[in-house]
């Protein structure tokens, strides 16, 4: 009897030590995981942030002074510059506003609640209550867009609603590419092209 009861003993102290020693490491373990996951920090924040785009109106010599033109004109409250990093990325969590000039200096205006410039691609991402407004009137609205600068080409695979005044439509549809001056549009699919009714005055 007394035999049993030391057996009994002997197994529940062995399971005990087993369980607790599982725990210890799975505890360990969870630990050591949290504390080797790298911690990303930006190398500048920059608030009311403003950067102008320049480009070169001609290929430039050595001994030749720059003239330049301003292309875009990007304004946030508030950057965070990632440039550190191995994939360099700038993001404007609190929102931006994007100005772009075509060849005749005409000016259109992109509005978005949350951007992200990726700086090797020069890809900006754009979200949340988008809003392109060019500068005859017309307009894009949707929820996500990216602008490749490098092609001056504009795309959206979101909903849209397109606004010409020129025409007096209205066109909702998924999925848009254009150029930055609006003379070329590409809707994917269209769900309909609604007549705006103009005002008659007395």
């Amino acid at each position: 009897m007394l035999q049993n009861i030391q057996d009994t003993s002997l197994r529940f102290a062995t399971a005990l030590a087993v369980a607790i020693l599982f725990i210890a490491c799975q505890d360990n373990y969870e630990r050591v995981g949290q504390e080797a996951k790298a911690k990303i920090f930006p190398q500048g924040v920059a608030e009311n942030f403003k950067l102008t785009y320049t480009e070169a109106e001609k290929a430039m010599s050595t001994k030749d002074s720059a003239v330049t033109k301003v292309i875009a004109i990007l304004e946030s409250p508030l950057n965070e510059d990632y440039d550190n990093l191995s994939f360099r990325y700038k993001v404007f969590p609190k929102g931006l506003q994007v100005e772009f000039y075509d060849e005749e200096g005409n000016k259109n205006t992109v509005k978005a609640d949350y951007g992200m410039v990726y700086t090797q691609t020069k890809i900006i991402d754009l979200r949340g209550n988008v809003v392109i407004t060019s500068n005859d009137g017309k307009q894009l609205e949707t929820d996500q867009l990216y602008w490749d600068q490098n092609n001056n080409w504009i795309f959206t695979e979101e909903k849209f609603t397109y606004t010409n005044p020129e025409e007096g439509t209205v066109m909702d549809g998924e999925g848009m590419d254009f150029n930055k001056d609006f003379t070329f549009l590409n809707a994917h699919k269209t769900f309909g092209i609604m007549t705006i009714k103009e005002e008659q005055n007395d």
